[in-house]
């Protein structure tokens, strides 16, 4: 099975499927189009009665190095400092009720993963930043290449992680969660494993054939009882999490139309150090 889009690819070998993020090129990076698509996908996947499980990955060198900056910067026209070229087609950069339904359209997905009533592995190939790591935190299980790295570095590009902060604190609790976030810093595979974002660390030529090995385990176990486990587990977050995930959006759009927004991404696109200006 193949998406439409090959940056989106679905193989399935009874009971386990696969997704694979495949823009190696860019590190995985999200595009607009990508996160819709693999809603598309993990609704496809919960009809087919076949899979039992979903493996997640990235192709090649990397997991997900998060959203398309570049994207988001020809978005947003970002220029000054960072000497970006404004994208003539766009007439104005979007309202903060564009980067919302932006923001919600990721918050649907995770909250899409969370709710699937099939386990999902992820299998982390390399570094999984920002987004990606949102879809670490999205997974129920996490193996992990030897040299792989997890952290969520929106800060240093004047962004706020909306979606993931509440995900993050969900799985490790406030104080790991502040750590990780404020220092917006990325972590090694061991302490990513120390933390218990990882669950296992796995050579890499054996990763696939590891996550495919916990996906028939669960295979094993009545459909039924995989489902309503997994919803107990998301229960004891319940309307908390809902909440915090709205907040999340609220924060990240807000985030997206800051003048540190346009510095940090300019940046990152022109392979610069942003110049931060103190905050008034």
């Amino acid at each position: 099975m193949i998406m439409p889009s090959d940056a989106i690819e679905v193989k399935v070998a009874e009971p386990v499927a696969t997704v694979v993020l495949n823009r190696p090129d860019r590190c995985n990076a999200l595009t607009r189009s990508m996160i819709l698509e693999l809603r598309e996908a993990f609704r496809d996947l919960y009809l087919e009665k076949r899979v039992r499980a979903i493996v997640l990955t990235g192709a090649g060198k990397g997991f997900c190095g998060g959203r398309d900056l570049n994207e988001m910067a020809r978005a947003t026209q970002a220029v000054g400092a960072a000497g970006l070229a404004i994208d003539p087609s766009i007439q104005a950069p979007p309202s903060p009720d564009q980067w919302g339904e932006e923001a919600t359209e990721f918050r649907d997905l995770v909250l899409e993963m969370l709710e699937l009533p099939k386990p999902i592995i992820a299998s982390v190939n390399g570094a999984a930043a920002a987004c990606g790591a949102g879809l670490v935190l999205a997974s129920d299980i996490v193996i992990a290449g030897p040299q792989s790295s997890f952290g969520l570095p929106d800060p240093q590009r004047g962004l706020v992680a909306g979606v993931a902060t509440p995900l993050l604190s969900f799985r490790l609790g406030a104080g790991p969660a502040a750590r990780l976030l404020l220092s917006a810093q990325m972590i090694t595979a061991d302490e990513a494993l120390r933390l218990g974002i990882y669950h296992e660390i796995v050579a890499d030529e054996l990763l696939w054939a590891r996550a495919a090995e916990i996906g028939d385990a669960c295979a094993g176990s009545a459909p039924e009882a995989i489902g309503l486990t997994k919803r107990l587990l998301l229960e004891t977050a319940g309307e908390q999490l809902a909440t915090q995930f709205t907040s999340g959006v609220i924060a990240t759009a807000t985030s997206r139309t800051t003048d540190a927004a346009k510095e940090g991404i300019g940046a990152f696109v022109n392979r610069q150090h942003p110049s931060w200006k103190p905050s008034s």
